[in-house]
């Protein structure tokens, strides 16, 4: 198992009549999430430009604790829960250089 620190990115755009659902489901993944082994952080922002887009800035142990938290069943009933009011997601799997 690699136990390299990841960091991970996610970029949410939802749809702006949806924004205010799409924002109070991703704010409830928060406390899980940080109780997961592994989750160092787990931090969401709101773009001062455009109120539609969000952004997780996430660290984990390693990418595969973070794996796991990709398979829990919060993330699936996010997923059910916002089922097309998000626009666009994106992810960046990262690691840090220093």
């Amino acid at each position: 198992m690699n136990h390299q620190r990841l960091t991970i990115v996610a970029k949410i755009l939802a749809k702006s009549e949806k924004r205010e659902l799409v924002k109070n489901e991703l704010i409830k993944l928060i406390k899980t999430t940080l109780a997961e082994e592994g989750c160092i952080n787990y931090d969401l922002h709101q773009d001062n430009e455009n109120e539609n887009l969000f952004l997780f800035y996430e660290n984990w142990e390693s990418r595969a604790l973070w794996q796991q938290h990709m398979n829990n069943s919060h993330l699936a009933e996010y997923s059910k829960a916002t089922e097309g009011a998000v626009e666009n997601f994106e992810l960046f799997e990262m690691t840090p250089i220093s």
